[in-house]
C-alpha cells in the first residue's frame, strides 16, 4: 500500500512527520506493507519553520490510481501554505482520491484544502479551532458541517482541529488501511496506548 503525503509550501513538520513514523513502525516492526511517498509542487519544500525537505515526487507526476491514501498536513498562511493548498492541481488530486473512495487524511488547516476542493460539501468535518474559530468559519463557508471535535471521520475523510491531533489522525488512517488490531499494536509499541487498552 502506498500513502501519498502531500507537502504544500509552509507545511507543519510535526503534522507531516507522524505519517512517516507511524506508517514506518507499522511496516518495520509489524510487517505491514505500507510505504509513504512524499510529494510537493517543487522538489524542495520549505516548512513553516524553515526546514527544507526534498520530496520523492512532484504533484505533476502523480495519479490517485497509484496510491491507496492521501495525507495532507496543515501549515501557516504567512509561510505561503494556502498558495499551494488552494491550487487547482491539488483540488483535482483530492477529487480524484475522493471519487475512488480512497482514504483522505488531513491535519489541522489541511482540511481547508479539502474544503476548497469541494469534497466536504454537506459533510461533518473540523479544522483549527483556536484563534476565535476563524478557520472553522472558513471551512463552513466551503459547505462543511463543522464539528468542534479533535478528530472527525466522515466516510473516507479524516479531519482534525490542531497539531496535537496529528498522531490520532495517522493512527486512524493506519486503521483504515491495515485494520484496528494492527493500528492498536503500533499504538502500544510507540507508547500511545497501554497494552491492556
Amino acid at each position: 500500500m502506498n500513502v501519498l503525503l502531500l507537502l504544500a509550501k509552509g507545511f507543519e513538520t510535526i503534522e507531516a512527520s507522524v505519517f512517516i513514523d507511524i506508517m514506518g513502525w507499522a511496516r518495520n516492526d509489524f510487517d505491514t506493507d505500507i510505504k509513504v511517498i512524499t510529494c510537493g509542487f517543487s522538489k524542495t519544500v520549505v516548512s513553516t519553520f524553515g526546514v527544507p525537505v526534498t520530496v520523492d515526487t512532484l504533484i505533476d507526476e502523480v495519479s490517485a490510481d497509484d496510491f491507496d491514501a492521501l495525507a495532507i498536513p496543515g501549515g501557516f498562511e504567512e509561510s505561503g501554505f494556502y498558495e499551494e493548498a488552494y491550487s487547482s492541481k491539488l483540488s483535482d488530486l483530492i477529487n480524484s482520491f475522493d471519487r475512488q473512495h480512497k482514504p483522505i487524511a488531513s491535519v489541522c488547516v489541511g482540511a481547508l484544502a479539502l474544503g476548497y476542493s469541494g469534497i466536504l460539501q454537506g459533510k461533518r468535518a473540523t479544522t483549527y479551532h483556536l484563534g476565535d474559530g476563524r478557520r472553522q468559519r472558513q471551512l463552513a463557508e466551503f459547505g462543511a458541517e463543522v464539528t468542534n471535535m479533535p478528530v472527525v471521520r466522515t466516510d473516507n475523510i479524516i479531519t482534525s482541529y490542531c497539531p496535537q491531533t496529528a498522531p490520532d489522525v495517522a493512527f486512524c488512517l493506519l486503521e483504515m488501511l491495515a485494520g484496528k488490531e494492527k493500528a492498536q499494536a503500533v499504538r502500544v509499541a510507540m507508547g500511545y496506548a497501554a497494552e491492556d487498552e
